[in-house]
């Protein structure tokens, strides 16, 4: 029998050749699959598995002028939920949610609304231990990575000049907001293998490596920055003030060597922190410096060569009618003629205004725009204040002579500490820095150095005369200063609010050779007194005291040595005299 094909050949070539063309394109699809085309293939199956996981790279440190730590970067676990695959492992929630410290009914309240995600955040900043103790449950669903948080050693003593940063580890606050790109470290990436369910399976390699973020050397001296944080501190309890700032300054340099404010908070822990206490007072908060601007105002008399410190003033009887205004000065003075260094001795405001009267507003508004009050400091502080220099095309005698001793004008108590440093540089005024300067700056002379010179021994006259400020007065040493007592501005009304002042005090030392500058300004003082003499004045000379002693400043002002008279040894064999 026949087969039924061969009755028909050409139907059975045609099938065959059909055959043998599919198996070629087969063959060859396969080849191109596997061999040239192989790279597209291996794409492909990457794309669905293959992925790049961020390595966290830590912040750069922040240190003091020393190198001392002010905020250092720790490793943490950050543990992360995959809540699709939570869902079939329901009787294991409260075990995790303990695992966790978290509610129970909470835990699974969000794990059932976030149902349908594949990502949430179970709990963040975990120390490494913490973190294993959780995996170790072996709860599937459950996944950690490597984060790095903020810790401040200094803790609230640093806490307003560091600030901090939030969860993602970006600054917020202070030095960390101002130079977060300079301490913002670079991640790195690195590949793995990971399923369908985003399960990882493979580590594959390191693609680029993390770069650390640079290193921050502050100006801040930790030593002095813990001791005017005592001290200030210390102040507010005993007049139950309301708040408080100092700022202590490099003459030389600008260098900011110590700013504290009161009250202050703990960057390490921020769950009750009220928002009045994250304010850097010293930068941020203005007000009427009172008479610490009298010093600023003789300099422009003296700079204009008409007035010299041996010149009289009548001041009797302590006041002056201006208008519808009346100066009166605070404290009776002895005499009823006063020269300019007496003026400032007994801060009289009468004395002051008759001065400014003869020079015009206009040369004290100029001295005090050269030596950076209504300027922008150049530190570069998120929030910080310029304060309120005001300028009259016509300088009439109300607004001449409560300019002269510091009233409608606004400054900062780092603006004040500058200005102060000035005169203690010899009128020479360099530029201020929150970091290390390893050179000193040239400056630029805003003051000639004859009349800071005389206005420094004027305002030493100020604490050492018999009615100067002796609260200022530091054991071993010369110093110069100016307190200021200013009543606080309404905010709700035009004028000025009862029984409510601010109590100042600027000054600078040793007088041999000035190192140091230093402002102090408390808020609100409420009980043995509000003068800046008695409130801010014992500040400024424990803080004077205390620093000059750490920087091992030598002392000029130690009583004369007697001559001791010691008997010689007699030249005889044995004993002793």
């Amino acid at each position: 029998m026949k087969l039924q094909g061969a009755l028909y050949p050409w139907r059975f070539r045609i099938v065959l050749g059909l055959l043998a063309l599919m198996t070629g394109a087969l063959a060859w699809r396969i080849v191109d699959l596997q061999v040239v085309d192989q790279s597209f293939l291996k794409n492909q199956g990457d794309a669905r598995s293959v992925r790049h996981i961020p390595i966290p790279a830590h912040r750069g440190l922040i240190t003091d002028r020393h190198g001392e730590p002010l905020a250092v970067s720790t490793p943490v676990t950050t543990l992360w939920g995959n809540p699709r695959e939570l869902q079939a492992a329901q009787a294991r929630w409260p075990e995790l949610a303990e695992a966790l410290g978290q509610e129970p009914a909470a835990l699974a309240q969000r794990l059932k609304d976030q149902a349908e995600r594949e990502f949430t955040y179970l709990v963040r900043g975990l120390t490494p231990e913490q973190g294993e103790r959780v995996l170790a449950l072996g709860i599937p669903g459950v996944y950690s990575q490597e984060e790095f948080r903020r810790f401040y050693p200094a803790g609230e003593v640093a806490a307003h000049v560091v600030g901090f940063t939030d969860i993602d580890d970006r600054g917020r606050e202070g030095l960390e907001l101002a130079y977060d790109e300079w301490l913002a470290g670079v991640p790195g990436k690195r590949q793995v293998l990971k399923d369908r369910r985003g399960r990882l399976i493979k580590d594959v390699q390191v693609t680029k490596n993390a770069k650390a973020g640079k290193t921050l050397a502050l100006s801040i001296d930790l030593r002095l920055q813990y001791l005017a944080h005592r001290e200030l501190r210390n102040a507010l309890l005993e007049f139950g003030a309301k708040a408080g700032s100092l700022v202590m300054l490099d003459v030389k340099t600008g260098e900011v060597l110590a700013m504290v404010n009161q009250p202050t908070y703990n960057p390490n822990n921020r769950r009750n922190l009220q928002p009045d206490a994250m304010r850097n007072r010293a930068m941020t908060d203005v007000f009427e410096p009172g008479s610490t601007m009298k010093p600023i105002s003789m300099s422009a008399a003296l700079e204009t060569g008409r007035w010299k410190p041996s010149d009289i003033v009548e001041v009797w009887p302590g006041s002056l009618r201006i208008g519808r205004y009346t100066i009166r000065d605070v404290s009776k003075s002895e005499g009823r003629e006063l020269d300019l260094t007496g003026i400032l001795i007994n801060s009289s405001n009468v004395g002051m205004s008759k001065v400014a009267f003869d020079i015009g507003g206009a040369a004290i508004h100029d001295v005090m725009r050269k030596v950076g009050f209504g300027q922008d400091t150049g530190l570069g502080f998120p929030g910080e204040r310029v304060g309120n220099l005001p300028s009259h095309r016509e300088w009439r005698k109300a607004e001449t002579a409560t300019l002269s001793y510091g009233y409608g004008l606004s400054v900062t108590a780092v603006q004040l500490a500058h200005a102060y440093s000035t005169l203690a540089n010899n009128g020479r005024l360099v530029p201020m820095s929150m970091t290390r300067v390893d050179q000193n700056p040239e400056g630029v002379e805003v003051i000639s150095p004859a009349v800071a010179k005389t206005l420094q021994g004027m305002l030493q006259e100020v604490i050492e005369a018999p009615r100067g400020v002796f609260r200022a007065q530091v054991p071993g040493y010369h110093v110069a200063g100016k307190s200021g007592t200013a009543r606080k501005a309404s905010s709700s009304s035009r004028g000025y609010q009862e029984n409510a002042y601010r109590s100042m005090f600027a000054g600078f030392g040793p007088m041999k050779d000035p190192r140091i500058a230093v402002a102090v300004v408390i808020d609100e003082p409420s009980k043995s007194g509000y003068y800046g003499g008695l409130v801010s004045a014992p500040v400024f000379s424990r803080v004077m005291s205390g620093a000059l002693r750490l920087l091992n400043v030598a002392p000029d002002n130690l009583p004369p040595t007697e001559d001791i008279q010691t008997a010689e040894a007699a030249n005889t064999k044995g004993g002793r005299i």
